[in-house]
């Protein structure tokens, strides 16, 4: 079968995943003529879930456009804030801990994966519940079984965070949801909890609540100077 040369030319907010040679203005890529130009860009390294539009010698394309020879393809970014249908939920995976409690701690819902179960049955798990899968697994976000994905560029946490209210700009509701679970917290009195609190703790805090689905016990003013500081930090760029 004959081959197609093509020029591609990635924004340069995707070169992180293009090796060095796509990443000039106009790179010649060669194709089976068979190939959709979704699985070519995908083959070249950039997940879809970061694409935004694929131009064509000037028009917009969809993802299963066939290149043919001569054509000069633009591969934009994804632009933001980005919608998903329906509520806004993420799934993270095992690398993503401590996002996942930062996410929580800010009232926004998101699954974590531990143990590990492999990405086929996290994949499965954000289609069956309509979950963003956020990941620095490249691999994982090729599954086309995925509601969708975002990669996350950072390795630090606090940029993390950023990347994820940035993008999705998720309502914010700090403190309503359980840390440890990703549950619901009810707000419960005193009284309620006094069995289950040492005679200092009791004594200090008027304002409790419960999650709902582990039971985990929560008190206001009980939370780290950290925790206060990502929420303020969210919140003030709100």
């Amino acid at each position: 079968m004959a081959k197609v040369e093509i020029s591609i030319t990635f924004d340069p907010g995707l070169h992180v995943f293009v090796s060095a040679a796509n990443r000039g203005v106009g790179a010649g890529v060669a194709t089976d003529g068979v190939s959709s130009l979704g699985h070519v860009v995908e083959a070249l390294g950039v997940p879809l879930v970061e694409v935004g539009e694929l131009v064509v010698d000037g028009r917009v394309v969809g993802v299963g456009h066939v290149p043919v020879s001569g054509e000069r393809v633009e591969v934009r970014k994804l632009g933001f804030p980005q919608r998903v249908g329906g509520s806004l939920r993420f799934l993270l995976d095992v690398h993503l801990g401590t996002l996942a409690r930062r996410l929580r701690v800010l009232g926004v819902d998101a699954a974590y994966e531990t143990p590990d179960v492999g990405d086929a049955a996290l994949a499965a798990w954000s289609a069956r519940e309509q979950r963003v899968m956020l990941s620095r697994d490249r691999g994982l976000l090729h599954r086309r079984e995925l509601f969708a994905g975002a990669y996350v560029y950072s390795h630090k946490p606090a940029v993390q965070l950023d990347e994820i209210l940035d993008r999705f700009q998720p309502v914010l509701a700090p403190w309503t949801r359980c840390t440890a679970c990703n549950g619901v917290l009810r707000a419960v009195a005193k009284e309620e909890m006094r069995d289950r609190l040492e005679s200092g703790t009791a004594k200090a805090y008027d304002a409790f609540a419960e999650c709902e689905s582990c039971g985990h016990a929560y008190w206001r003013g009980a939370h780290s100077a950290s925790l206060d500081a990502i929420v303020e930090q969210a919140m003030r760029g709100r």
